[in-house]
């Protein structure tokens, strides 16, 4: 069927789920230097670690649990309850202000986002047509770039309104709005037709698919049970078991899913959500001597809705590479190999001290061709490798893994700040941009091997 107004509905209340996920690493990322000002002594670069890392971890668990609980149960239940837990973890660190309870409910928010990662993709990618799948899933994805900067924007309008360190607490309404309005858009919602096929629920099914797309769309029933299809597929992702199990018989798709998606975790959240710190590391913030240190930190913030501001464009030179039916793994290989460049390109400026908009430019161009590649095709990559009778842990633990290399990144980067300042920062992370390459370039072909046999 074409392409209509509902499958755009559909788009963006899933990805509302991408959006809080950037929201809330760049949240995190201006409350940690906020609360710096009011720690005497700073908070220790392992606090720094944690309030920066945990909401990643509980985005892994979550992926995992959710992912795999939406393939025995449903999608609709986890679709709700995912921002309902949102909501409530962020209003608990809204009412009680302190570092214990901002962490613990960081954690509980990160266990939502991680169910949004397992699901929001797969009410895409069976939803949309045919010819607009892979374009509709990037598209959503798309919307993580927004997330950092409505975030960013309005972590800068809030500190410049109260000019005072000690109301960090006042920017966890930006999750609290977000996943507000998450829920209330999926009170009339369905659940998944293809999961109810897949069940025996041919007739729920159905009026699951007109309640999304109209009462006059039909849906083909398939002859045999959807199960069955798993026959046609060149690496049979088993049923049952466990985790572990799964992971051994799809070795190679939880290797081509996984690892470049951790790679891509160090630049989307351990860049991302240290950004203002990093900034003022490499010298690029703009203020006047004597400034109260909170306008160090809006200055630094406002540096980083710049840089946040290439996302959108990222994404979209994405989406049309995919739209011209450009290879996913070409495009996510390339985007790479150019990251770590204008990286390299950052770490000279930096070490022979240009001009800092040179390094500004070189920031912009890093996260220009992170958002065109990795942090796109990542997404839109772990559907197209998956059956729909596993997707969702499948999915899942791609995300799972994605978000260990993104836990990673966030908790050692102030660790290698301290070893060895911004030049070590940017060191470990061309290398780890030259490994999500590489093990692109090994393993693509993967892609195309499924798509033959679907065929």
């Amino acid at each position: 069927m074409p392409l209509t107004w509902r499958h755009i509905y559909i788009v963006t209340v899933a990805s509302l789920g991408q959006l809080i996920g950037t929201a809330v690493a760049t949240v995190a990322g201006v409350i940690i230097p906020m609360m710096n000002i009011l720690a005497h002594p700073e908070l220790s670069t392992f606090m720094q670690g944690l309030i920066g890392c945990i909401d990643l971890i509980g985005i892994g668990i979550g992926s995992v649990i959710f992912g795999s609980l939406s393939d025995k149960y449903g999608y609709l239940f986890f679709f709700r309850f995912c921002p309902a837990l949102m909501l409530v973890a962020s209003l608990v660190a809204i009412f009680i202000p302190n570092v214990t309870i901002l962490t613990i409910a960081l954690f509980f928010v990160g266990l939502g986002i991680g169910g949004e990662y397992s699901l929001d993709s797969g009410y895409v990618s069976e939803l949309m047509p045919v010819k607009d799948r892979a374009l509709m899933v990037g598209v959503t994805k798309t919307a993580s770039a927004l997330g950092n900067i409505i975030a960013a924007a309005l972590c800068f309008w809030v500190i410049m309104d109260t000019k005072n360190a000690a109301d960090w607490h006042l920017l966890m309404w930006i999750v609290a709005a977000i996943a507000a309005l998450m829920l209330v858009l999926r009170i009339k919602f369905y659940e998944s037709p293809t999961w109810l096929l897949n069940h025996g629920k041919t007739e729920a099914a159905e009026k699951a698919v007109q309640g999304f797309l109209g009462k006059d769309v039909m849906i083909p029933v398939p002859a045999k049970p959807a199960s069955s299809t798993k026959a046609t597929n060149s690496s049979p992702a088993p049923q049952g078991g466990n985790i572990f199990s799964f992971i051994f018989q799809n070795g190679k798709r939880v290797i081509l899913s996984g690892i470049p998606w951790a790679c891509e975790g160090l630049g989307v959240y351990g860049i991302g959500v240290f950004l203002p710190i990093l900034v003022m590391a490499l010298g690029l913030e703009h203020f006047t001597d004597g400034e109260a240190e909170i306008f160090h930190v809006a200055s630094s913030v406002k540096i980083t809705l710049y840089i946040s501001c290439i996302m959108l464009p990222g994404f979209i030179l994405g989406l049309w590479l995919i739209n011209k039916k450009k290879s996913i793994t070409a495009i996510q290989s390339v985007g790479f190999w150019l990251c770590a460049a204008t990286l390299i390109l950052l770490l000279l400026s930096y070490h022979f001290n240009w001009n800092k908009w040179i390094s500004i430019g070189a920031f912009m161009g890093f996260e220009l061709f992170l958002n065109m590649g990795p942090h796109l095709i990542t997404y839109v990559l772990p559907p197209k490798i998956y059956p729909v009778e596993t997707r969702g842990e499948g999915v899942g633990i791609a995300a799972a893994v994605g978000k260990v290399g993104a836990v990673l990144g966030v908790f050692f980067i102030p660790m290698l700040l301290k070893a060895g300042g911004a030049t070590l920062v940017l060191i470990v992370s061309i290398v780890v941009m030259a490994i999500g390459a590489i093990v692109t370039n090994i393993y693509g072909h993967l892609v195309k091997d499924e798509e033959k046999a679907e065929a």
